[in-house]
């Protein structure tokens, strides 16, 4: 009798742990462990961003003037820092200086001429009542004082005009700025309009940058603009100016930001920007939490079984880790922070806590 109560009881326990590992068996197997997170709602700076290159505000085209002098002597060199009226090259003035001084000794003779033909004239006025005089010597020396006269002025304009040409031969500065560019040679023969100097006014410097169409209407002058140049830090320029027209091929305009003084931005370097217009409410989560599949956007929901459901959302814009949600999910639904990737629609997953899903997120159990 013992024998038999035995083995009932151990047909029991046998049937009872078969009946457990067939129910183990039966429970789906969790692909990985993962964390949990739901969008969060903050409030991001509101930005446009574009593309474009620094080039300089202004630039100035220094020529001659003179024509067939040489360039005597050089004083800018490209890069230099130089100011209104500053001396950028000396041309050959011992042509002119000759000329010039026949001009005004030709002007002192005659003065001296005019002077004696006024006197002359003054007598005949005087004596003309009397008769002492013919009508004929009067008209004579009345117009013996116009020719002087008109001769004198001439003489005189030759002068001014020989003064502007001595002043040609000084290449000078027409505004402050930075030498960009030097095309004059020494001993170079110029000619009328010839270019010798370029000259960035002002040592002010500019990003040109191209923005969608649908964009102008939220851009106004005096915007603040973060610049970056190419392995360069940010610079925070003004919205000067927006392009009155569109490239009807692109369908981009162009803007003008004025940019702040600084030493390692050179025209011609590439820059990104973004144009500051306040601030928004975004929702978001941690751009892990979202997958690129067939070119649209993908979390991964978890329902209370732990079972996953791939669902399709909008995005919007990035900012830092995080991004924005703007369709398809609400601010109360849990979904996987990592590792979607490597899960498929239906999938049982074992949510664990945030501190330990760090270590254990992407590892199949």
């Amino acid at each position: 009798m013992f024998v038999l109560r035995a083995l009932t009881l151990s047909l029991l326990i046998s049937h009872t742990a078969f009946a457990a590992d067939t129910k183990a068996s039966a429970a789906p197997k969790a692909a990985l462990s993962v964390v949990v997170v739901q969008a969060q709602p903050a409030s991001w700076a509101q930005t446009i961003d574009a593309n474009g290159s620094i080039a300089a505000w202004q630039e100035a085209i220094v020529g001659a003037q003179a024509q067939g002098l040489a360039i005597a002597s050089l004083n800018a060199n490209i890069g230099d820092h130089v100011k209104k009226g500053a001396l950028l090259a000396q041309l050959d003035s011992q042509t002119v200086a000759a000329d010039l001084a026949v001009s005004r000794a030709n002007l002192a003779e005659a003065k001296a001429t005019e002077a004696e033909a006024i006197a002359n004239a003054d007598r005949a006025r005087q004596l003309q009542p009397s008769g002492v005089l013919s009508a004929q010597q009067t008209t004579q020396m009345l117009t013996a004082e116009s020719a002087a006269k008109a001769r004198t002025t001439a003489y005189r304009a030759r002068v001014s005009a020989d003064e502007v040409r001595m002043a040609q031969t000084r290449i000078l500065a027409p505004d402050d700025g930075i030498v960009s560019a030097r095309l004059a040679t020494l001993g170079a023969v110029v000619q009328p309009g010839q270019e010798l100097f370029r000259l960035i006014r002002q040592s002010r410097l500019e990003w040109r940058a191209e923005v969608s169409a649908t964009d102008l209407a939220q851009l106004r002058t005096g915007q603040t603009v973060a610049v970056t140049p190419e392995r360069g830090t940010a610079l925070s320029g003004k919205l000067r100016l927006v392009s009155p027209t569109v490239d009807p091929t692109t369908r981009n305009a162009l803007v003008y930001v004025d940019l702040p003084a600084a030493t390692m931005v050179l025209p011609g370097m590439f820059a990104r920007g973004q144009f500051q217009l306040g601030s928004s409410s975004a929702l978001s989560l941690p751009q892990t939490a979202v997958v690129l599949r067939d070119g649209f956007a993908y979390v991964f929901k978890v329902g209370n079984d732990n079972r996953v459901s791939q669902t399709k959302v909008a995005v919007g814009r990035r900012n830092g880790a995080r991004i924005e949600i703007v369709g398809g999910l609400d601010a109360k639904t849990n979904v996987v922070e990592s590792g979607a990737g490597f899960l498929a629609d239906g999938d049982v997953v074992k949510v664990v806590p945030a501190r330990v899903g760090l270590a254990a997120t992407g590892q199949q159990k």
